[in-house]
């Protein structure tokens, strides 16, 4: 493994920067504390700031003296609503909130790749825009990144995520789908109550409920190509009054998973052509409230095959297609627009197996080590065209 020596300078910088964001946590569109530190220090590195896009959001800009293609690095800066239980010296000062995922690591990652990038303007060509970006968390904010011009004239963009599902000094990529769409939805299911002694004229919820339920998961047994990932979960039901009591309505809530647009769209329509039959056969009345969610976050062929090579000039052998997953990015929102790699940078703790410390668990943190991976992998991109 070969860590810059400009970003092994900065080691400590980059801890202990991720520290004091990890103390401070801030939800979506709250990251007051978080955005000024970070355009504070990017105007102390020299770089061009602009503060609040996309609300909260952060963009630094250093323009080379060369003209060249302009090239994106992005990092997600919100924390999650989650009570942290872990005893670590920087733990979360806020009640209620904390950094689960990473995105303290990220923005720390960034700072430190723009400290180091800042010191090479006269050498490098083009531009290079730092997107720090807010609400990742469910909140979409890079659609109001992109509203407000944060990827204007953007010729490709990059971003990562530190992934506990993968040993420290791993870079997981590969080209194509990477991260899932997601999306969520609402039935509700009405019916007619009655006694549960006499089911004669009554329109039993529950039972179309738990119906519903199972008919539904053949859209993925039956309808969608096994070797193409998919996931239909409910994970909500609220219904019924009493164990004698037949419920007259019944509220079921879920998300749906797929890599590609195909799949979200087939999902969609099955369960409104199930729906629209469950009502037929036993008389209910059924609403499907449908939200789309983060598409799927598809990697450019031509931008992961470069980041591949300037991964494996870092860690070698280490560069490993990602263990993947069904959660959903924002980052796909940056990528639809212009050709773009996320890649997965292996952070579990060094004394604990991968898995054992996951993304959005309350006692959640990585080897602070891989974060210099993150580092140089990020200079190197900046430097490509040097």
């Amino acid at each position: 493994m070969s860590i810059l020596p400009d970003v092994k300078s900065i080691k400590n910088y980059i801890i202990s920067t991720r520290r004091d964001i990890h103390k401070h946590p801030e939800l979506s569109f709250q990251e007051y504390r978080t955005s000024q530190l970070v355009a504070d220090e990017l105007e102390k590195f020299g770089i061009l700031v602009k503060r609040n896009i996309g609300k909260t959001g952060v963009v630094g800009i250093l323009k080379g003296k060369v003209p060249g293609k302009t090239v994106a690095l992005r990092a997600d800066m919100d924390g999650l609503p989650i009570q942290e239980t872990s005893n670590i010296p920087y733990k979360s000062i806020n009640d209620g909130v904390m950094h689960a995922c990473g995105h303290d690591a990220h923005t720390a990652i960034l700072l430190g790749a723009a400290k180091v990038l800042a010191k090479y303007k006269d050498n490098i060509k083009g531009i290079i825009k730092f997107i720090f970006q807010p609400a990742e968390e469910g909140y979409g904010g890079a659609k109001f990144m992109i509203k407000d011009g944060a990827i204007d004239e953007v010729d490709e963009i990059y971003g990562l995520h530190v992934w506990n599902y993968q040993k420290s000094g791993t870079v997981g990529i590969q080209s194509g789908p990477v991260m899932a769409a997601a999306d969520m939805f609402t039935i509700k299911i009405k019916g007619i109550g009655g006694h549960g002694a006499a089911p004669q004229g009554t329109v039993d919820s529950i039972v179309i409920s738990s119906y519903l339920i199972q008919s539904m998961q053949t859209i993925i047994s039956r309808n969608t190509n096994p070797l193409e990932s998919t996931v239909i979960t409910f994970g909500q039901i609220n219904g019924g009054y009493n164990f004698n009591i037949i419920a007259d309505e019944v509220i079921l809530k879920g998300t749906t998973r797929s890599y590609t647009e195909e799949n979200r769209h087939l999902i969609k329509t099955r369960m409104k052509e199930i729906i629209k039959g469950t009502e037929k056969m036993f008389g209910a009345k059924i609403d499907l409230q449908y939200k789309d969610g983060y598409p799927p976050v598809v990697n450019n062929e031509l931008v992961t095959s470069n980041l591949k090579n300037i991964a494996k000039s870092i860690v070698n052998e280490n560069v490993i297609p990602p263990y993947l997953s069904m959660g959903g990015e924002d980052f796909s929102y940056f990528s639809n627009v212009v050709p773009g790699c996320f890649f997965f940078l292996g952070s579990a703790p060094k004394d604990r197996e991968p898995m054992s410390t996951p993304q959005h668990c309350s006692h959640f943190d990585i080897d602070e080590d891989a974060m210099l991976i993150g580092s140089s992998i990020f200079v190197k991109i900046g430097l490509q065209n040097v």
